[in-house]
């Protein structure tokens, strides 16, 4: 089964140097994944000895999280995985579409034979794991997926954009989904490659302007609790596998 890279992973925070830049990328997995949930208190001084580092890289990590999102630092108190609020979730969820539509009519227009084989793998890798029960994997690949149209759309701008949209999507998934399949419906891709395949930029743009659309209608907005594992045993599990 295909894996999330670290190179795929940028949601859209400034890219610190170093040790802390693998270390955001490992966090930003696990967030995307849902091993981390919304809530979850990040001490500097955890995370150092978690990634075997100084708190001061740790710092530096986490600054950079914050900077995209995925990280709230509150004075006094430090730092957290974000915890979006009701009305977040619906400006994340407004906002992605209005810039999504139009960026999969540009990728509909832009697409080559190799870049729609390279979708193709992310479906593929998606299916695989909703297949053996992980949907926080899924629902990380289904990012990747979206991430991966802005790509071909070109447009650094807009991609920059959807990437810190997309990883607030998945903390948002996390609090308010109500579904199993809130997570990208495979029929909603399937129907987007097909136009892909076809050029056809008017038929991309409104699937997926209905495809965000069943995203936002997924989630019930309440509050909840989430549980909050502790990082070590986050990072543990994931090494042991």
């Amino acid at each position: 089964m295909r894996q999330v890279t670290t190179d795929e992973l940028d949601g859209g925070y400034s890219l610190p140097p170093g040790r802390a830049l693998a270390i955001c990328q490992q966090i930003e997995a696990a967030i995307l994944e849902h091993r981390l949930q919304p809530g979850m208190k990040l001490a500097e001084d955890e995370v150092g000895e978690t990634f075997g580092v100084s708190r001061t890289v740790a710092r530096t990590a986490l600054q950079a999280l914050a900077h995209g999102g995925l990280v709230t630092i509150e004075r006094n108190r430090g730092a957290f995985v974000s915890r979006p609020t009701m009305r977040e979730a619906h400006e994340v969820f407004e906002a992605r579409g209005l810039i999504e539509p139009r960026i999969a009519r540009m990728a509909a227009k832009a697409i080559t034979p190799e870049q729609l084989a390279q979708l193709k793998s992310h479906i593929d890798a998606e299916h695989d794991a909703v297949r053996i029960g992980n949907k926080g994997l899924a629902l990380a690949l289904s990012g990747t997926f979206h991430n991966a149209i802005a790509e071909i759309a070109d447009q650094k701008v807009l991609t920059h954009i959807l990437r810190s949209l997309v990883s607030r999507s998945s903390l948002i998934i996390a609090l308010y989904g109500k579904r199993p399949d809130t997570a990208c419906e495979s029929h909603s891709h399937h129907a987007l490659m097909d136009a892909f395949a076809k050029n056809d930029v008017a038929g991309a743009e409104e699937i997926m302007k209905s495809h965000i659309i069943d995203l936002h209608s997924g989630l019930d907005l309440k509050e909840r609790a989430v549980e909050k594992p502790s990082l070590a045993n986050v990072f543990q599990f994931t090494q042991a596998k």
